[in-house]
């Protein structure tokens, strides 16, 4: 397949070159219009308690739900002074009449204390729009936002759409900043790896093929789906770290075969056979992890499913066909402009020992191999020790729901949200919403009274009531996003519904609860599906049975070290200061599976690189031992440069302002550092020590398997 590829390319290396430069093109002029079409919710499945409560709430009793909260402030006089107050009524009147506003609730309307501050200088006015889909919501907030201004007083603007609003735009600005800070010092460090600085920019212009086309593809397909706004940040950290990955593994392979004598087509021929069937198998596996987040109903995890498959697959299709036609082109030219390093007493074609040398495995990676499996239980269980204190804090690992504090603190939606918990009296947190359907008033006010006697709930009032539906606000201790309001919930939706009625529990605490539910419910199936495509991958590229395990089993010790750190420096808030985020003592359950999905493709990714090389010398000699030792010889290098490569990108990205994406970060940080140092250099060739030759055994059926569809250099 590989040997047939790369004369194709060969020849056709000019019309390659040509769609690449189109795509380019494509990409940074309508691609870059996807921003546009995102959006920054999708949250809630569809088939949850309480979007299901949001729906029948809005055609029951009218929508409940605030979209907006406009918060005033005076300076000088109070709020209700009729100087101060009369310019915000004739703003609140004018709002009120737009066709864009439902409703709109405040002071001056209805005299609720709760709307009014304790120190009477600010006020704020709940405003429920028309649209209820949530891209229409955020048109309408951006054509309402310059008529929520009042004369005399200070106005901000918070809520759920504003919420959502701000923090699309501080994606979209986190995204620049990365890509201004990771690009050049990519290339620094790329010119220092590659000692040259054509080999250095090759793998970079795969990364902006991979980012503009995924752009390309995911603009595609908001033309049929709903794409969420954070599919961007998987596009842009995964499409860069994948590409230069694969750039560095192809242009090192093709630069020791030309060191060997070869031409450059057949330089690129057999660098196709060998660095691309890596790259196809790793891309896959990569894909296929990603692709176990769409068992989940949300939006925002398939759109992050969706962003990281496309900007994956172009990387590896550009790493298979631009870049080997750019090769064939280049020729020798690919060690133009040669950087000498002082410390360096000769020029290296790739990074590892010259390829005509068979065997060549008396580097520094290959001795520390041998020294690894000459005592491998030792080895093993030190490693094992340092993953597992690193893993400890998971233990105590507490889940939850998205809120304004993972803006920034100065971020206008989150700044609304404080002064209201923290200026206002008591009961302005998101009530939970109780819709009784098909109940008398006399079932509603027993069902009240009910609801009210629960420990976990402070405070029931009527909120609308609309022939035979009734809706009730509840109030709670604590956070609106937490155990205390989780556990309101929970008692709401266990007290049986009064006979004839139907009872549906809302609001946005429910929903939180129910994507928290729904995410752990759906994590065991998610980590079987993905474990599973990828050891039938793996099983199908190297024909092992054990191997495929045991890169199942090291992921999830890479995973699990990685986890420990974020629960101790995010949910125990020990890197607030360090990173400048607030602790909100928890973390959120999608973060935890994105980490999983992404960190689980990568450490295969590294993995296949080691295997591969491992294999080709298994079959040349049969000989464990030495084939550990040449595999680690030649990808040690790599490994470690493309593991420190992509913590440079994922760090520019962990400089952004989002809280979470900050977490993302550096949990991938941790776990692609302990994978290519810890895991792959040290417990892999202990593991593949201590199996012998046990590595390659098939039992007959599966060998035979192996032999008719295993995926073959040629």
């Amino acid at each position: 397949m590989f040997g047939w590829w790369g004369r194709v390319v060969v020849r056709a290396r000019w019309t390659v070159l040509a769609a690449a430069l189109a795509l380019l093109v494509v990409g940074a002029t309508w691609g870059t219009g996807v921003f546009s079409q995102l959006t920054g919710g999708g949250f809630a499945d569809p088939e949850s308690e309480s979007a299901q409560a949001l729906e029948r709430i809005g055609d029951e009793v009218g929508d409940q739900d605030t979209d907006l909260v406009v918060l005033y402030t005076s300076e000088s006089l109070p709020i209700d002074d009729p100087a101060v107050a009369e310019p915000i009524i004739q703003t609140l009147d004018r709002l009120r009449a737009h066709p864009l506003v439902s409703s709109v609730a405040s002071y001056y309307d209805s005299g609720a204390p709760q709307l009014l501050s304790q120190d009477r200088q600010s006020t704020y006015a709940a405003v429920i729009l028309t649209p209820r889909d949530e891209d229409a919501l955020l048109d309408a907030y951006r054509e309402l936002q310059p008529l929520v201004a009042a004369p005399g007083v200070v106005t901000e603007t918070g809520g759920l759409v504003a919420f959502f609003e701000q923090s699309s735009e501080q994606t979209e600005h986190d995204i620049v900043r990365a890509e201004l800070i990771s690009f050049p010092i990519l290339l620094i460090l790329l010119v220092l790896i590659f000692r040259g600085v054509v080999a250095a920019v090759a793998p970079l212009v795969i990364g902006a093929l991979a980012i503009l086309g995924a752009f390309v593809a995911t603009r595609l397909l908001t033309l049929g789906y709903e794409v969420s706004i954070f599919a961007i940040n998987i596009i842009t950290v995964i499409g860069l770290g994948m590409a230069i990955d694969y750039g560095l593994l192809v242009v090192n392979r093709f630069r020791e075969e030309l060191a060997a004598g070869r031409g450059p087509a057949d330089a690129v021929g057999r660098t196709l056979r060998t660095a691309g069937r890596a790259v196809m198998i790793s891309g896959l596996t990569t894909m296929l992890a990603l692709a176990s987040m769409f068992i989940f109903p949300h939006v925002f995890l398939r759109s992050l499913a969706a962003g990281g498959i496309a900007a994956i697959a172009v990387a590896m299709l550009a790493a298979l066909t631009v870049l080997p036609a750019l090769l064939v082109v280049l020729g020798p030219k690919i060690n133009a402009g040669r950087v000498r390093l002082p410390w360096r007493r000769r020029p290296a074609a790739g990074l590892t020992d010259r390829a005509d040398v068979p065997g060549a495995n008396q580097g520094g990676w290959a001795r520390l191999s041998r020294s690894v499996m000459r005592r491998p239980v030792i080895y093993l269980v030190g490693v094992l020790a340092v993953l597992a204190l690193l893993a400890s804090p998971a233990l105590r690992l507490e889940f939850g729901g998205f809120d304004e504090r993972v803006l920034p603190e100065g971020a206008e939606a989150r700044v609304v949200a404080e002064r209201i918990a923290q200026e206002f009296p008591p009961g302005n947190g998101e009530p939970i919403q109780v819709l009784l359907s098909g109940a008398s008033p006399a079932q509603a006010e027993g069902f009240a009274a009910e609801v009210a006697a629960l420990p976990e709930v402070t405070e029931v009032a009527p909120a609308a009531q609309e022939g035979g539906s009734t809706l009730l606000a509840a109030g709670y201790a604590g956070a609106p996003t937490g155990e205390q309001a989780w556990q309101a919930v929970r008692a709401i939706r266990e007290l049986p519904a009064p006979a004839g009625a139907e009872v549906l529990v809302g609001g946005r605490t429910a929903a939180d609860l129910d994507l928290v539910d729904e995410l752990l419910a759906g994590l065991p199936w998610m980590l079987l599906l993905m474990a599973g495509a990828i050891m039938v991958v793996l099983f199908l590229a190297f024909g092992s049975l054990v191997l495929p395990l045991a890169t199942v089993g090291l992921n999830l010790l890479s995973i699990g070290a990685a986890i420990g750190v974020v629960v101790w420096g995010f949910q125990d808030g020990r890197l607030a200061g360090l990173l400048n985020f607030t602790d909100v003592g928890f973390v959120q359950p999608a973060m935890l599976l994105l980490m999983l999905a992404v960190l689980f493709g990568i450490s295969t990714d590294y993995q296949v690189f080691l295997l591969s090389r491992v294999r080709e010398e298994w079959d040349a000699t049969g000989d464990n031992q030495a084939s550990v030792a040449y595999g680690l010889q030649r990808t040690g290098r790599i490994i470690t440069a493309a593991a420190l490569l992509l913590i440079v990108v994922v760090g520019g990205f962990a400089t952004g302002e989002m809280a979470f994406v900050k977490l993302l970060g550096i949990g991938m940080i941790v776990a692609i550092a302990v994978d290519a140092t810890l895991v792959r250099a040290l417990l892999m060739p202990a593991l593949m020590r201590l199996f012998g030759r046990a590595n390659w055994w098939l039992p007959g059926p599966l060998d035979r398997v192996y032999r008719r569809y295993g995926i073959n250099p040629e």
